[in-house]
């Protein structure tokens, strides 16, 4: 398993902390690992619960309606959750998503950025965006963990990239 290093945290990732560096299967079955995409710019990755629910449907869609202004801020922005590459393909095929999903299927990287919900064993809802620090690595920038039902503050999030 390619995530094995990954320790889990009591509490929430903090501004200023490491980003846990990771690799997560994304819909089309394709490797997308987190150290690669932080040396291109900003990672916004977005905590959700799961495919196809109301709130995460909601927020994933918003994703990919303004991904042109993700983009033009140089950020990547993906979606994590708990479900398979296959759940997250049919999701984004019925949604029209343009945006990467990727799935957490072990619950590692949830768990590593302080996420996890264990009441139902999926990720809590969450942004975390990460930039680069001086030595190359993944370094937090914005942490926004939100209760169930409570979608992203999208201008907070666009504000830090």
């Amino acid at each position: 398993m390619k995530n094995e290093h990954l320790k889990p945290r009591a509490d929430v990732i903090k501004v200023g902390d490491t980003a846990p560096d990771f690799t997560l299967t994304d819909q089309d079955r394709n490797q997308w690992t987190l150290s690669e995409h932080v040396k291109k710019g900003d990672v916004v990755l977005c905590f959700v619960p799961l495919a196809f629910t109301g709130v995460c449907s909601t927020e994933m869609r918003c994703v990919s309606d303004d991904l042109a202004k993700w983009s033009g801020q140089g950020a990547t922005v993906v979606g994590v959750n708990c479900d398979s590459f296959a759940a997250n393909k049919a999701w984004a095929e019925k949604e029209g998503y343009t945006h990467r999903l990727l799935g957490d299927m072990h619950r590692e990287v949830c768990r590593a950025y302080g996420l996890f919900w264990s009441d139902l064993n999926v990720s809590q809802r969450g942004t975390v965006v990460i930039g680069q620090d001086a030595s190359g690595r993944g370094k937090v920038k914005f942490v926004q963990a939100r209760e169930p039902g409570q979608a992203m503050k999208w201008e907070e999030v666009l504000a830090q990239v």
